[in-house]
């Protein structure tokens, strides 16, 4: 008999399937999540599939001041964007509350430290230029691990969620623009308004807004020499409170207009024509008149405005931000102010 081993045919484990992962959504939230995911340990062919699907032909570039505070800037530095998040800033100083005559009544400058929480946060961006440093950052990733070997991320634009319905395996969902697409796991990422919501929670996402009886409207506009870099908030009778900031250029600063809706009498003029910008202008105009503080000057820009962008502020009250395969994500799940 002989004394030879024989050797035992081994089995070897295959590496587990990358998963599917779908984001609605490419405005903040959407291509940090996808950044962040691709930055995670283990070889490229590991790392999940990710799908980005946006409604709009592109993405948003315009939007108020963001300010990054606390964990926010945990997340920059975990995706090697502080620095140039910081060089991309509006320069805020600080704010002044102003009287209709532009005197100072009262100003909180910036702590740029960061160890002191003010008013004005020692980093101050505008969205769309946040928007646009994230985006680019999950499309830098994205490239790298196809370049070795991984799926990175598909980009869909002008293109929505017509249905879900999930089962044991996957998440499936309808695309507006046709075709079905299956999933590991569905993350909504699509704001106040969220379609991934309503689609996933159903009756349970019924009600969950809290209408907190103010609107607000952002829209940039030429800057003049008196505009400097702090910024000027003004509150008018009638529940109007104006914010005039810079932007970080020499050409535009940008401007927030909020309106107090207690009686509902804004809801129900915009009654069926809530997302028309026409309707929406004419009325922030309105409130405008007899203001007392730069009222031509901020006529004029509403009017003309091309970034001109107007919503409710609300609260996102849920008892849970995941339902099966599907969870919210940022705005969607959890907001208290648009």
């Amino acid at each position: 008999m002989s004394n030879m081993l024989v050797q035992r045919p081994t089995t070897r484990a295959s590496a587990p399937k990358p998963q599917s992962i779908l984001i609605v959504g490419c405005g903040i939230a959407g291509p940090v999540l996808a950044s962040l995911l691709l930055q995670s340990p283990g070889p490229a062919s590991s790392l999940p599939h990710i799908t980005i699907l946006e409604r709009n032909p592109s993405f948003i570039s315009s939007g108020q001041n963001i300010d990054i505070r606390g964990i926010g800037k945990q997340i920059i530095r975990l995706l090697d964007l502080e620095d140039e998040i910081k060089r991309s800033t509006t320069g805020e100083e600080g704010v002044q509350f102003v009287d209709e005559n532009n005197r100072c009544w009262a100003e909180f400058a910036v702590d740029k430290s960061g160890k002191v929480e003010t008013g004005t946060s020692d980093v101050e961006i505008l969205r769309g230029r946040l928007a646009q440093i994230f985006l680019d950052k999950a499309e830098r990733l994205s490239k790298d691990v196809q370049d070795t070997g991984g799926k990175g991320v598909e980009f869909i634009f002008e293109d929505s969620l017509e249905s879900l319905h999930q089962d044991e395996g996957k998440a499936h969902v309808q695309l507006a623009n046709g075709g079905e697409r299956s999933f590991d796991l569905v993350v909504g990422a699509d704001g106040l308004h969220s379609r991934t919501r309503k689609l996933a929670f159903g009756n349970e996402a019924e009600g969950c807004l809290k209408k907190l009886h103010m609107f607000a409207a952002f829209l940039s506009m030429p800057k003049e020499d008196e505009d400097g870099e702090w910024r000027s908030w003004f509150h008018a009778p009638g529940g109007v409170s104006i914010m005039l900031r810079p932007s970080g250029t020499k050409e535009k600063s940008t401007v927030l207009i909020l309106l107090a809706d207690k009686s509902g009498i804004i809801a129900d003029q915009l009654a069926g024509s809530e997302r028309s910008i026409p309707a929406q202008k004419k009325l922030v105009m309105s409130k405008l008149n007899r203001i007392g503080w730069q009222e031509q000057r901020l006529t004029k820009a509403v009017e003309a405005a091309d970034d001109f962008y107007f919503d409710v502020t609300a609260q996102v009250n849920l008892a849970k931000w995941s339902h099966g395969r599907v969870v919210l994500l940022g705005d969607a799940g959890q907001v208290y102010l648009t």
